[in-house]
C-alpha cells in the first residue's frame, strides 16, 4: 500500500531531528511508547540539572594541557539557592572575587581571551563536552597568537558570571562554556557565550551565542571554528552581540 505523502514527509523529518514530530496516537491519547519516552527524557533533563558538578577532573585536564587554572564559585552557595535565585549565580562570592582580582593585577598585559567553564543548568553537558571542545579550539587560538588568561572553572554559575570574571582578569573578551537548559530532546547541550570588553552589567544583546554543542548537534570542531572566527571578528571590530553576526558565513572567513 502506498504511504500517504504527509506520513512520508513526517518520517523523513523524524530521521533528521530529535524533536517530537507526528507522534503516533492510541485513540485520543499519545501512544504508550511515546509517553514512556517523554517521561524518560523528562527524567534525564531533571538529572542533568541536579547532577553534582565535578570540577576536579576538569581542573586536572586543563592543567595536563599546560593551562593555568582558577576555581571559583558564584554567590549562590548551593544548588537549591542557585535555582531559586538566578541573580546570585551572576555574581562571584567574595573569596572568588578577591582571588581573581589578585590574578588580574599580576598580569603584565591584558589577555585577549578569558575562558570560563561553568556548570550552568546541565553539568552533564560540561562534563562531556568542555574538554573536547577546548582540544579543538586551543590550537586555533595558538595559531592566531592570542594570549589567554587563566582558565576559570566556575560552580553554580549563570552566563553573566563571565562578565565579572573577564573584568577582574582584565581580558579583552570573555567566553563562557556553560551547560544549557536541558530540553526534552537534549539534556547534554553545551553553549558558548562571548562578550567583548566584559564588565558587570553587560546585557544579553551584547553577547554572541554558539548553541547545541553535543554529539547529536554541532560538533566540537565546528563550534571551535565558529568560536575562533567570532573572537577574531570581535577583536577586530571591538564589539560583540547583535552587531556582530554569528552566521555560517563566518565559517568561510
Amino acid at each position: 500500500m502506498k504511504v500517504p505523502r504527509v506520513l512520508d514527509d513526517l518520517r523523513q523529518l523524524r530521521e533528521i531531528t530529535a524533536a517530537r514530530i507526528g507522534l503516533p496516537r492510541a485513540g485520543a491519547s499519545i501512544a504508550t511508547r511515546e509517553m514512556l519516552q517523554f517521561e524518560l527524557d523528562h527524567a534525564r533533563a531533571r538529572d542533568a540539572v541536579h547532577l553534582p558538578f565535578d570540577s576536579e577532573p576538569l581542573l586536572h585536564g586543563l592543567q595536563q594541557r599546560g593551562l593555568d587554572t582558577l576555581a571559583v564559585h558564584s554567590a549562590a552557595g548551593n544548588r537549591s539557592l542557585y535555582l531559586q535565585r538566578p541573580d546570585l549565580g551572576r555574581r562571584l562570592d567574595s573569596d572568588s572575587k578577591a582571588r581573581l582580582d589578585r590574578a588580574g593585577t599580576l598580569q603584565d598585559v591584558s589577555p585577549d581571551l578569558a575562558l570560563v567553564i561553568a556548570d550552568g543548568l546541565s553539568t552533564r553537558a560540561v562534563h562531556e563536552n568542555a574538554l573536547p571542545l577546548l582540544d579543538a579550539f586551543l590550537p586555533l587560538a595558538d595559531a592566531r597568537g592570542w594570549t589567554l588568561a587563566p582558565v576559570t572553572v566556575a560552580s553554580q554559575a549563570r552566563v553573566a558570571l563571565a562578565d565579572e570574571i573577564g573584568q577582574l582578569l582584565r581580558a579583552r573578551i570573555a567566553a563562557i562554556l556553560i551547560g544549557e537548559r536541558p530540553g526534552l530532546s537534549a539534556a547534554d547541550s553545551l553553549g558558548i557565550y562571548l562578550t567583548y570588553a566584559p564588565r558587570v552589567g553587560r546585557s544579553d544583546a551584547e553577547r554572541n551565542c554558539i548553541s547545541n554543542i553535543r554529539a547529536q548537534g554541532m560538533s566540537h570542531t565546528e563550534a571551535a571554528t565558529l568560536l575562533q572566527n567570532l573572537v577574531a571578528a570581535a577583536l577586530s571590530r571591538r564589539l560583540s552581540g547583535v552587531q556582530l553576526k554569528d552566521d555560517r558565513m563566518l565559517l568561510e572567513s
